[in-house]
């Protein structure tokens, strides 16, 4: 009998139902850290960086929506044809949603920058929007260091240097890409 089957009944959540809303933070996290979600938030942030001169907030909304849209389309037509290299091939079905499964992480990269961006229309002023919008890319890599760093199990002062290093390595590719743009 596992863990799970042993939790007492009564009016406070049964312990699987916990154990399920963690395992889905799990796989959530698991997407943001994995290498599409970093490249997302690289590729969300340096994007909102880039639009500085937009009219409006609403005009950097579609033109993230729609180019991350369009990058990630990519990512899984690359993973299909890819996978028609294998032997046995897998079927297209299962080659379509493994590559829409293994590249989430980067339509998940847009979320919080995109409603950071929309809270200009809840009368936010759109340079506070813009700007927590485009500083929310450089906390997530930070919380992302940290929390592979604390994953691995090391200590404080090598979570802060993890927290550090992600933090202005994704700065500095962040402003390669703008200046390759």
């Amino acid at each position: 009998m596992s863990e799970t089957d042993d939790a007492p009944a009564g009016p406070e959540q049964p312990r699987g139902i916990r154990q399920t809303g963690a395992h889905h933070a799990r796989r959530l996290l698991g997407a943001y850290s994995g290498e599409h979600g970093v490249y997302g938030i690289v590729l969300v942030t340096a994007l909102i960086a880039g639009e500085i001169d937009a009219d409006t907030d609403d005009d950097v909304i579609v033109f993230v929506l729609g180019t991350v849209a369009v990058f990630w389309l990519a990512h899984i037509y690359a993973a299909v044809v890819a996978s028609r290299a294998t032997q046995p091939a897998p079927p297209l079905r299962r080659a379509i949603r493994d590559g829409v499964r293994h590249s989430s992480g980067m339509a998940l990269a847009m979320l919080i920058p995109v409603v950071l961006l929309m809270t200009a229309g809840l009368g936010v002023d759109e340079w506070i929007a813009y700007f927590a919008a485009l500083f929310s890319g450089i906390l997530i890599l930070g919380a992302i260091g940290y929390l592979n760093a604390r994953r691995n199990g090391s200590r404080w002062p090598w979570r802060i240097a993890g927290v550090l290093t992600t933090m202005l390595l994704g700065i500095v590719i962040i402003l390669l890409s703008i200046a390759a743009h």
